[in-house]
């Protein structure tokens, strides 16, 4: 009960903290605030230790790592809280907020809860009421004897004044702009994210902030041309705001704008993946555009970026030990990881693979399909042939003379801190292709809740729709490829497979599917936990540390250094130095204090140095596809209990209209992975109103 209370306190502060900074961003833009207020804040906080940047960190900076650090002690206490609880319960908890996360199809937005739309609609009125309030503060100070003492007209200054406030409001979008690509961030998962659910806001952020950035280039070459001022867009000025800094930031946003857009990501995914690590020079020429004080606005969320960007370069740089590969006929590779037994995650969690030998650069997310109560010594991810990189691994290990080990490197995961599907009675699990892969996850853990808690779970009802009949070999994913057997008897499943482009019955004459067992290598080490999930602790102590180093950097060098030079006027020292800097010390602060913790969170994980014994023999039952040959004797009670559940519908589609409206249960959470016709076909069948029981989950999916 106290441990409760301290949790709700602690959530609380948080929320009059981001309330707090919601309304500061609000009050911004406004005469009072500009004029008076902050006159009155840099009066009383402007130092020689900081000079000018002083004011802005405190009242744009300070709240925002205060809510990282608040979230990172609450989340700890909440792991806690859950570990004492018993663990059938922990999330069988009522969705009070089940209304509100109906979903919607919006054309350019996709699938969105009325949530998710309401803070979408708030956020763009913030944006019109910013940039509306600075042109009526700022208009009413052009006359045409202001304009005349700059040699203007007055359209001309206020064509001045619109393109200043374009790059105004483009910053107020990079506020928020790193926020959701933060994996292990505090802050998202304080409210209930995880950075793979909210990867669509820095999405829309970033089409709006490339828009306003880029209208604010255009319109400043406009009006240079027309003041006759064009030696401007060459100038990069000492102690003021430089152009060519500017131009040059934008160009590296405008090429990784161009590389987003659906026809080139998808097609093109390589370049899209190299043209965004150009983040780093837009970010670098930002801050030589408009200085160190004013970007100081935009740092939180790009500081916590940072730190959670080395902590997974820190995980990520050994090799990940792989244990097999199970190769399945529907060109589908499952990769066995082992894994330290301190790692735990969610159904439905994530982590990102290198394969050197493939690509040294690239990374590619995909869906944990194993149960870290269920496997806990064993990471599983399953990748379906889908494009250049997969297909290069799939032919790794189909060819004849297989490969016996392979280098790769895993960063992760990343999930929700909890899930919420117990609190249904029943779950239709709704999946196209390969899209069945996040359904495996939950499937483990639920045989995990029956057969070892002893607890009651919902019925299952799991709709599959593939390609051809050799994808039917997926189901069996759903047994891990272990050799103790696994009992689900306690557990009301039931799987309706269609296959779509085949109506003659499933032959024997099929390839079967196989695993490949891999040799151990001594450089290679067990999955270990990641600071956040694993150390949310040790996360907001470097979150402290780090800014805590920063500020002491930043203090001694201005007090001792610059201040000596400049007397906190701006006017002497190189706004360009000072911005060099801080970013030096930012990276140091960040690179030192990232790597004292991730050592001594990794120094205490369980076995982490420990190679797992985990190759021993072959199993006693290696998985075949009993799809393909249902006349002879089934390998095992496991899977001949998978075999008796699963209807299989030959040149058929799932009337899933229908199929959901007969489920009478009182509560159905749905769930869906698959294409973009499926997932909207879903989601406005739950939100028509015709059938108040039915619940639709939100969940992330990667292949």
């Amino acid at each position: 009960m106290m441990m409760m209370m301290i949790m709700k306190m602690i959530k609380g502060l948080a929320m009059m903290v981001f309330i707090g900074y919601l309304f500061l961003w609000v009050i911004t833009p406004t005469y009072v605030f500009k004029q008076k207020w902050v006159v009155r804040v840099r009066a009383h906080t402007t130092s020689t230790y900081f000079g000018s940047q002083g004011p802005t960190m405190l009242l744009y900076t300070l709240p925002i790592l205060i809510m990282a650090v608040l979230g990172s002690v609450y989340l700890h206490l909440r792991k806690k809280d859950n570990q004492n609880r018993n663990e059938g319960d922990k999330d069988a908890t009522p969705d009070k907020l089940s209304t509100w996360r109906r979903p919607m199809i919006i054309k350019g937005l996709g699938i969105v809860s009325i949530i998710e739309l309401a803070f979408f609609v708030m956020f763009i009125a913030l944006i019109v009421w910013s940039f509306t309030t600075y042109l009526h503060v700022s208009f009413s100070r052009i006359t045409h004897q202001s304009a005349a003492k700059k040699g203007e007209e007055v359209w001309q200054s206020k064509l001045n004044s619109v393109s200043l406030r374009f790059g105004v409001i483009g910053n107020l979008c990079l506020v928020f702009l790193f926020f959701p690509v933060t994996r292990g961030s505090s802050i998202l998962s304080l409210f209930g994210l995880t950075s793979e659910a909210s990867i669509k806001y820095h999405i829309w952020l970033g089409h709006i902030a490339m828009t306003l950035f880029t209208s604010h280039g255009v319109c400043y070459i406009i009006y240079w041309i027309v003041t006759k001022k064009t030696s401007e867009m060459v100038k990069w000025a000492k102690t003021g705001i430089s152009n060519v800094a500017g131009e040059l930031a934008l160009v590296a946003g405008l090429v990784i704008w161009a590389t987003t857009f659906s026809k080139i990501r998808r097609k093109m995914f390589e370049v899209f993946f190299y043209a965004h690590h150009l983040y780093i020079l837009f970010v670098v020429f930002f801050v030589f555009h408009v200085g160190i004080a004013y970007v100081s606005m935009m740092l939180p969320g790009f500081y916590l970026f940072m730190i959670d960007r080395f902590l997974r370069f820190l995980q990520s740089k050994g090799n990940a030990r792989l244990v097999s590969a199970r190769v399945l006929p529907c060109e589908t590779v499952e990769l066995n990881f082992s894994k330290s037994r301190g790692l735990d995650y969610t159904p439905t969690s994530i982590v990102f693979i290198n394969i050197p030998n493939i690509s040294k650069a690239e990374w590619h997310p995909f869906t944990i399909t194993s149960s870290s109560n269920l496997e806990p010594e064993r990471l599983s991810v399953v990748i379906k042939t889908e494009g250049t990189w997969s297909r290069k691994l799939y032919q790794m290990f189909s060819s004849p003379n297989s490969i016996d080990r392979l280098d790769v490197c895993v960063e992760g995961p990343y999930g929700p801190i909890s899930t919420n599907f117990l609190r249904h009675d029943m779950l239709v699990m709704v999946s196209g292709g390969s899209g069945i892969t996040p359904f495996i996850s939950i499937f483990r853990e639920l045989i995990y809740t029956t057969e070892t808690l002893k607890c009651k779970a919902p019925k299952i009802l799991l709709i599959s729709a593939f390609k051809e009949s050799s994808d039917l070999t997926m189901l069996e994913l759903l047994l891990p490829s272990i050799d103790a057997p696994i009992e689900f008897s306690k557990l009301e499943l039931q799987i309706e497979a269609y296959v779509t482009r085949e109506n003659q019955s499933v032959t024997n004459d099929k390839k079967l599917a196989s695993t490949i067992w891999l040799k151990p290598n001594p450089s290679d080490a067990p999955i270990t936990p990641v600071l956040g999930q694993n150390g949310w602790l040790c996360l907001g102590a470097i979150i402290v540390c780090s800014f805590m180093v920063f500020l002491l950097f930043m203090g001694l060098v201005t007090r001792f250094y610059i201040y000596p030079i400049d007397k906190n006027t701006n006017n002497v020292y190189s706004l360009g130095s000072r911005a060099s800097l801080n970013m030096l010390f930012i990276c140091v602060s960040i690179m030192v204090t990232c790597y004292v913790g991730f050592w001594w969170n990794k120094r205490n994980a369980i076995d982490s140095k420990q190679i797992q014994n985990m190759v021993g023999a072959m199993p006693v039952n290696p998985p075949n596809s009993w799809f393909f040959n249902t006349d002879r004797e089934l390998e095992s009670v496991s899977q001949q209990s998978l075999f008796q559940s699963t209807n299989v519908h030959l040149g058929q589609r799932p009337d899933l209209k229908r199929i959901l409206f007969e489920q009478k249960d009182s509560s159905v959470g749905v769930l869906v992975c698959g294409p973009k016709k499926m997932r909207h076909e879903v989601a406005n069948i739950c939100s028509s109103g015709l059938a108040s029981n039915l619940h639709f989950e939100s969940i992330s999916f990667s292949w």
